[in-house]
């Protein structure tokens, strides 16, 4: 049994004073408010509930920078792809564990608990299954493991290099799998996970999948979380128009049982039309706007969204730079610059931008990845709490911690992080943040010299 005592913590009713929580067998055993602290309790000054990352592709910490050359074309998300195809040209299972080890290790260090493993990397460098289908999706689960992450693992389906069913090409012949393998996978994954982990099923996009495909997937996992990354690029947009007559949300919507289960990845290119009945339909949308600005995808319409009382969440994608804070930020700044203005996520309830992106990412988060959210007993202990001698911190109480974490951290402001009752994180560092980097270092340096 550990207990901390917190100044001032984060629950669902609001911010609290002098809150100790005690964690038991991986949970939170009991919340009490307005109580000293005993001599026993580790000290804290905020706490928050640990966030959930909906949408990753650990393998891509790999290649963070590696695509920020102007190649002899336009520069796009279709040339980026094609920088990313010839990194997994060089990846061995070994090496797709190490590097998401990194990537789970810095998500905990910057708050994120718990991940959405959107994992379509299944096959050799040749194409050809492992002996074992889960190969690769055991080496993410045994890194979320060693590092202690929490993890939704989302096996991906993926068939086809366009939409009506295109043959995938060479790129993409590692994650190609038909419904027969993919069933396979998906009952080879189920037998890796533990009580705390959680199995979902991934349609790559519309693009990657058919119709029968999509329902077959479906009745894979009935009550299962759904996620699909949807009309992320406007050549997206265009290529489906041209096959089905309908865009790729519209399509989804009307083909589909879209409710509570499924998160929307990106859904960046989308009508009034469209976005008001993705709010209706219960789904978390994914949102990725560190990624997105990276690969150029466009901004999602999140104010229309919100005020329809749509679900959104935040991951971080490619990796490119892993920050929830970051993330936020960069949300309510993209939609700064497309209607120019300020504050323009804030709501009547909550008028400080932070803390509304800060509750919708909690909610929307741990429902797309089917746990439940925040500091309340018998949840689990995932537990971040702020550096109370970060001087951006600095500047009041209730919310104005939270503003200056999103919008004026020129660091990392967490200091600890428990994740199941366990602190992995101390003094804004991992606690096995040495062995993991060099494990890393010595990948990359491996494959850049290739």
């Amino acid at each position: 049994m550990t207990t901390i005592w917190l100044e001032t913590a984060l629950l669902p009713e609001g911010w609290a004073n002098r809150v100790r929580i005690t964690m038991a067998s991986g949970r939170i055993a009991a919340i009490e408010t307005e109580v000293p602290a005993d001599a026993s309790d580790e000290r804290h000054v905020i706490a928050l509930p640990g966030l959930c990352n909906v949408h990753s592709h650990a393998f891509q910490r790999g290649m963070a920078g590696l695509a920020e050359h102007r190649g002899d074309g336009e520069d796009n998300f279709w040339s980026w792809r094609e920088v990313m195809y010839r990194f997994l040209d060089h990846l061995d299972p070994d090496d797709v564990e190490a590097i998401c080890a990194m990537a789970f290790k810095e998500m905990l260090e910057t708050g994120y608990t718990r991940v959405g493993e959107f994992h379509y990397l299944h096959h050799d460098v040749d194409g050809q299954p492992y002996r074992d289908p889960a190969e690769l999706a055991g080496r993410v689960v045994a890194a979320a493991r060693s590092v202690g992450i929490g993890l939704t693992l989302l096996p991906v389906f993926y068939a086809h290099s366009n939409f009506g069913g295109q043959a995938a090409n060479h790129g993409q012949r590692r994650f190609v799998n038909d419904i027969d393998g993919f069933a396979l996978l998906l009952a080879a994954c189920h037998a890796l996970l533990a009580d705390d982990e959680v199995l979902g099923i991934a349609p790559h996009s519309l693009r990657a999948v058919t119709a029968e495909e999509l329902a077959a997937l479906a009745m894979m996992q009935p009550l299962g979380q759904m996620h699909i990354h949807v009309a992320e690029q406007a050549k997206e947009v265009r290529d489906s128009v041209a096959y089905s007559g309908a865009r790729p949300v519209e399509w989804l919507l009307a083909h589909a049982d879209v409710d509570a289960r499924w998160c929307l990845i990106h859904a960046t290119h989308v009508t009034e039309s469209e976005t008001d009945a993705m709010a209706a339909s219960g789904a978390v949308v994914g949102l990725c706007p560190v990624t997105e600005a990276n690969l150029g995808d466009g901004i999602f319409p999140a104010v229309r969204f919100l005020r329809k009382g749509g679900r959104i969440a935040t991951g971080t994608d490619s990796n490119i730079l892993i920050d929830p804070a970051q993330e936020l930020r960069a949300l309510e700044y993209s939609q700064r610059l497309a209607h120019q203005a300020r504050n323009v996520l804030a709501s009547d309830q909550h008028r400080s931008v932070a803390r509304r992106l800060f509750e919708a990412s909690l909610a929307g988060g741990a429902q797309a990845l089917g746990v439940e959210p925040g500091l309340v007993v018998g949840n689990a202990a995932d537990i971040v709490t702020l550096g109370a001698d970060n001087p951006d911190l600095h500047g009041g109480h209730g919310d104005r911690p939270l503003d200056h974490w999103v919008f004026a951290a020129r660091n990392n402001c967490i200091d600890a992080v428990w994740r199941y009752g366990r602190k992995m994180v101390a003094g804004g560092r991992h606690r096995d943040a040495a062995p993991i980097t060099a494990r890393y270092r010595k990948v990359l340096e491996r494959i850049l010299a290739a």
